[in-house]
């Protein structure tokens, strides 16, 4: 019987929810957009592990299969090799194939194998090159478009990929040899600071969307109380009334659910044109996780009321009307420090207790504890407010219009702006926690890019051909300067010694004295010099060693290996001045070690050198428009599979940049909701307030000071709201900080957040005035 009751009265809210005239249904729209807003989110959240997975499935799929070893080519065989490159911040991959047989398999997304000199693009890249933006990138890829790549070969719709053939490409200039395509790469599992990072990022992105769903089944609250009052009048009892309510709100949350599942079908197809830190995916991969898409369906539903019974707690609903003392009860503070000393009970045992090492953290004891916290900080904002606003008095008119308001109720300004309470002083810890975890995966690469921004290696055929290609280099356009070496190696010649596997070798390079300067500390330079340089620093052992019994001053080397390709053949030989110098090398731009033998173009004929390379580290005018570019684009000239190495000082581990990329579009996302629930909270707050407006500019008040009697309204709970998220988002920072044994950074990690923060308000303060206007009419004053 008492189901059969609270499912009467649930039906009755829902139809007084969706037949209560054009205000009614005005109400019921804005919940079922605000909780839609909400729900759209956590799909989309649910949809992130699928994803993920995903994409790493098509990765491992499209790549060759390296899993065994093929050294023999075969009917079904293939060479291939990966290429990389940089067209003005973004990446664009490629493979090169070249079948060796007729039955070699088709990589997943071609209808066919490229020929030489042909290739396949994406999407994408194919709009790309076809663009006057393109030009550069055209002239880099000496390849002929012949077809598309499709979707089972890239990771994502926007990624710029090409599949391309060759006939040049032999086992000199491989990466391999293949079969098949497709492996799986065991997965490397999270270390405990990462497992915490991402865990408290899930709390901190999801709880906002909660709190504002939990904030918009409570839209028009005042006009609910009116409603349910002529309830009471016509005979309902108090227990019923607050049944009906609950059916609205019921009602509110499922169209919700419809708007919610709406907007993510409709986002979901255009997933594929939208690129949030360099995060994009199929739509077809956009799939939520069927348990968690069952748990928003199931938890929407009945928090909405949850919430509604919880609301109307503390309301005496009489068939005259709804009875609210003169001076309402204050706000007991107990239980919001309750829940904050909970979070903090099962966080701060655990300081310490996170190691580098681990791959394992007590993820339900962290999860809880910081959504205690989050949550305390939440429920703290309405007494803050309260208990502020209680002691203001005088000012200027629109303040203390604003201010009485606040008196009266300051329960929804208060709830309208705790998403942002709960996002800031997440976002807080957040940035605390990255900035002290930073160092532990940023490595220091011992590259220098003051002394050079791009460094190229392309082999030569003989030392002329690198001279020209080190000379094309100084040339490119937006060039500064150029460290340019010919570099191969010399051997000791004549027999083994006893104990000897091979003749002992070491580099020979060849570059003018401004570029040997790079390489080596020299006391003086001049063309015809030789140096023999030992690496002293931490590649200095054995190195060393081998210079030594190779490239003494005075000694004998071969210009080639006696047991190389060219056996048999007579071998070139070379002596190393008596006058050469024994110096030490230094790092050079790319942090290496240039240890060997050191020579001016005089001293050596570098045509006679075996297989050299042409080694140049660029230097480049920023002030030239795509500089990198038509470097790379001279590299590509010299060799289309060149790589060209973009230096940096420290390199990020590929896990932390993939989380705090992750991160990072979450973020953003749920900055976007919280924007969008504060502009949906205001113009349902003025909306409810039409009357009141009309009735104030009837009898003679400014619009200028009701428009700024308004925006004092948000802002008061905004700025307490961003203080506490302050306070609350450095405490919990220092108490995450301590799990992990880490030192605060920098204090004044707020500052940008706050900023953001301030940035919403004005954003969505701008954006209500045109609606607040339209209220004030005289027309809001007809009764119908």
């Amino acid at each position: 019987m008492r189901l059969r009751t609270w499912a009467r009265d649930l039906a009755l809210g829902g139809r007084f929810a969706v037949t209560g005239g054009r205000g009614g249904l005005l109400r019921t729209f804005l919940t079922a957009v605000g909780v839609g807003l909400g729900v759209a989110l956590l799909l989309l959240a649910a949809s992130l592990p699928n994803m993920t997975f995903q994409r790493e499935v098509r990765e491992s799929v499209r790549d060759p299969d390296a899993s065994y070893e093929t050294l023999q080519p075969g009917r079904d065989t293939f060479l291939y090799v990966r290429h990389q490159t940089l067209f003005r911040g973004d990446t664009v991959t490629g493979m090169v194939l070249r079948p060796e047989g007729p039955d070699a398999a088709l990589p997943p997304g071609a209808a066919k194998l490229p020929g030489p000199g042909e290739m396949l693009v994406s999407p994408a890249l194919g709009e790309l090159l076809g663009s006057p933006d393109g030009a550069l990138l055209r002239d880099r890829l000496p390849y002929k478009v012949v077809g598309t790549v499709g979707d089972a070969g890239l990771i994502g719709p926007t990624e710029l990929r090409y599949l391309a053939g060759s006939d040049t490409l032999t086992t000199d200039n491989y990466d391999g040899r293949g079969r098949e395509y497709g492996w799986s790469v065991p997965d490397e599992p999270f270390n405990a600071f990462l497992l915490l990072l991402v865990l408290i990022a899930c709390v901190v992105l999801l709880l906002p969307v909660l709190v504002f769903i939990a904030t918009a089944v409570r839209f028009g609250g005042e006009q609910r109380d009116r409603r349910l009052a002529a309830l009471r009048l016509v005979g309902a009892d108090t227990a019923m009334t607050r049944r009906i309510a609950a059916g609205e709100s019921l009602t509110g949350a499922l169209l919700g659910l419809v708007c919610g599942t709406g907007f993510f079908l409709v986002g979901r197809r255009f997933s594929g044109m939208v690129q949030v830190w360099d995060v994009n995916a199929f739509p077809s991969d956009v799939v939520p996780v069927p348990a968690l898409a069952a748990l928003i369906f199931a938890v929407v539903p009945v928090s909405a009321v949850v919430v509604t019974l919880f609301a109307l707690r503390g309301v005496a609903i009489e068939p005259l009307g709804v009875v609210r003392t003169a001076t309402p009860r204050p706000r007991r503070l107990w239980w919001r420090l309750l829940l904050l000393g909970a979070g903090a009970a099962l966080l701060v045992p655990m300081a310490g207790a996170i190691d580098l090492g681990d791959t394992a953290i007590d993820t339900v004891g962290v999860a809880v504890g910081s959504v205690l916290a989050l949550t305390g900080l939440t429920t703290l904002l309405p007494w803050l407010v309260e208990a502020f606003v209680r002691r203001l008095r005088g000012g200027p008119v629109a303040w203390q219009l604003a201010v009485r308001r606040l008196q009266l109720s300051s329960g929804t300004a208060a709830r309208a702006v705790s998403g942002i309470v709960v996002a800031a002083a997440g976002a807080i810890a957040l940035q605390m926690l990255f900035q002290a975890m930073q160092n532990d995966f940023v490595t220091v690469t011992n590259m220098d890019s003051s002394r050079a921004q791009l460094d190229v290696r392309v082999d030569a055929q003989d030392g002329a051909e690198a001279r020209k290609m080190i000379a094309r280099f100084s040339d490119t356009e937006g060039v500064t300067g150029v460290i340019g070496t010919i570099t191969s190696h010399v051997w000791r010649p004549g027999p083994l010694k006893q104990g000897e596997e091979f003749a002992p070798t070491t580099p020979m390079t060849v570059a003018d004295c401004p570029s040997l300067r790079e390489l080596a500390a020299l006391p003086s330079c001049k063309d015809g010099d030789v140096f023999v340089a030992l690496a002293h620093g931490a590649e200095g052992g054995p190195e060393d060693s081998w210079v030594r019994r190779t490239a003494e001053p005075g000694a004998q080397v071969a210009l080639r290996d006696v047991d190389g390709p060219q056996r048999g053949k007579p071998v070139p030989l070379w002596r190393i001045p008596d006058t050469a110098r024994v110096v030490e090398a230094r790092r050079d731009p790319v942090g290496q070690y240039q240890f060997g033998v050191l020579a001016t173009p005089s001293a050596i004929d570098a045509s006679r050198l075996d297989a050299p390379e042409a080694g140049v580290s660029v230097r480049i005018d920023p002030a030239v428009p795509d500089a990198a570019e038509h470097v790379r684009n001279t590299a590509a000239s010299l060799d289309p599979l060149a790589w060209v190495r973009t230096l940096q000082d420290t390199q990020r581990d590929a896990q932390f940049s993939s989380v705090r990329t992750g991160i990072l579009a979450g973020a953003t996302a749920t900055m976007l909701l919280v924007a969008a629930s504060l502009l949906v909270t205001t113009l349902e707050q003025l909306r409810d307030r039409k009357r009141l407006l009309s009735s104030l500019v009837a009898f003679g008040t400014r619009r200028t000071t009701l428009s700024w009697s308004v925006l004092w309204q948000t802002a008061v709970p905004i700025a307490l709201g961003l203080a506490l998220a302050v306070a609350g988002g450095l405490g919990l920072g220092v108490v995450l900080l301590k799990m992990i044994g880490a030192q605060v950074e920098d204090w004044w990690v707020f500052l940008p957040v706050t900023g953001v923060g301030a940035a919403l308000i004005v954003a969505v303060t701008l954006l209500s005035l045109p609606p607040l206007w339209r209220l004030m009419r005289a027309d809001g004053l007809r009764t119908e």
